[in-house]
């Protein structure tokens, strides 16, 4: 018996959130008294896989093959599947992200397992198996019993710290036969010169409060020194004032940064559940009544075409120390 986790790279690279995932089954695999088995899939170097063994992993499996260089998501589920019976795993961990929930879903089906998407903590018990996530919008707390001998969890960014450990992994290349894919890439162009929303550890985004499209240059400033994404609340798109890839929201873009900025946001629950996984929010309003000081660690009660600018000043007199 074991517990297994699938973390996903970008160029072959990983990102906080792997590593996070990363402690967050290696937590669960101390409460089973079991291992820890990860699995990579594409191409990646060992000095980079490495750096898994350092949050808990015991046996990091090297998955490679030409028709996973894309994810196709019935291609996934199969070698995941397959991967899981052969190690025995009794619980599998994903990233509660676009690849995730589609390949946990499948694997569901596939092995006839209990799924908790968008756990948020380690589980209260194992004996029941009991998990807990965040329902009504992030209003509230839910606990959720799985009874099938399979359980699948999707973890939410930033809900879990990730830990560095005293830990040696063993890398081992898995040979898998791998079914050809239905979906073939052909091209792929990437945007360049602006940071991705989903991928930001910090986001900057504005509201109606900025009054008009042409105030947004203040956003985009404070963005920039930063190194922060834009976003925007969904009015905002719907005017034509930003992009609609900018929207978050329930209706849009779910987004987990380590920072988040609402500059003239009023915090509708839609709105706050596509960003209410910050780890830290900030929100800025004239209305000292706005629900959105109800989610935020920071408020300032203002005018935020006033106090951008001031902020702004601020980052640049720390950046020149």
């Amino acid at each position: 018996m074991s517990v297994l986790v699938y973390t996903e790279n970008w160029d072959g690279q990983f990102k906080k959130s792997s590593f996070e995932l990363v402690s967050y089954a290696a937590g669960i695999a101390g409460m089973l008294e079991t291992s820890l088995t990860v699995v990579s899939i594409g191409e990646v170097d060992d000095d980079e896989l490495k750096k898994l063994g350092d949050y808990g992993a015991d046996k990091i499996l090297k998955v490679e093959d030409e028709h996973l260089k894309w994810l196709d998501n019935k291609v996934y589920v199969d070698v995941l599947a397959r991967v899981a019976g052969l190690e025995n795993a009794k619980v599998i961990v994903l990233s509660h992200n676009n690849t995730g929930k589609a390949v946990a879903s499948g694997l569901s089906v596939r092995l006839k397992a209990a799924a908790g998407p968008g756990v948020i903590s380690l589980p209260v018990s194992t004996d029941p198996f009991i998990v807990t996530k965040k329902v009504f919008s992030g209003k509230a707390f839910g606990r959720v019993i799985l009874k099938t001998d399979v359980k699948i969890l999707t973890l939410s960014q930033n809900s879990f710290e990730a830990v560095l450990k005293e830990n040696k992994s063993e890398i081992v290349p898995y040979e898998i036969d791998v079914p050809e894919p239905k979906t073939i890439v052909k091209d792929v162009s990437k945007q360049s010169g602006k940071i991705l929303l989903t991928d930001a550890e910090i986001v900057v985004s504005g509201g109606r409060g900025m009054k008009s499209q042409d105030n947004w240059g203040i956003i985009e400033e404070l963005a920039g020194l930063m190194g922060a994404a834009t976003a925007c609340s969904r009015p905002v798109s719907d005017e034509g004032w930003r992009p609609h890839d900018e929207h978050t929201g329930q209706t849009g873009k779910i987004i987990s940064p380590n920072l988040y900025i609402a500059a003239g946001i009023s915090g509708s629950i839609q709105h706050m559940a596509g960003v209410s996984s910050s780890r830290c929010i900030v929100a800025i309003n004239t209305d000292p009544d706005a629900p959105v000081f109800e989610y935020a660690d920071y408020g300032i009660v203002g005018d935020a075409l006033k106090v951008l600018p001031d902020l702004t000043e601020a980052v640049k007199k720390i950046k020149n120390r």
